[in-house]
């Protein structure tokens, strides 16, 4: 997908359309620290040794597993204001295999 490097959007700070330059951020590190949907979590809330029918929480078969992997990945853009120097993150990303930047 070819991106160009400044576009002309509006600006929340200048609360004007100005021309803002375009960059690629990384979209952050994985946060597997804190999962929702853990056993150990079930457990602690009680779900295992409480009363009714919750289902086993017990994962399926190894070959029912989704193994491949996403070939694309969403783009992550910050718009930089040039009047006022202040950036913007972009609202939802495009999925896509790989991102040029292009003069206009």
């Amino acid at each position: 997908m070819k991106v160009p490097k400044l576009v002309k959007r509006y600006c929340p700070y200048c609360k004007k359309h100005t021309e803002h330059k375009i960059t690629m951020v990384s979209s952050g590190g994985k946060r597997g620290a804190l999962k929702r949907g853990g056993k150990s979590r079930i457990m602690k809330r009680g779900y295992w040794r409480g009363m009714g029918s919750h289902g086993k929480y017990s994962k399926p078969a190894i070959g029912k597993w989704k193994r491949k992997t996403k070939a694309t990945k969403k783009s992550n853009f910050l718009y930089t204001c040039k009047v006022c120097g202040k950036g913007k993150g972009q609202k939802k990303g495009i999925r896509s295999s790989k991102i040029t930047f292009k003069e206009k």
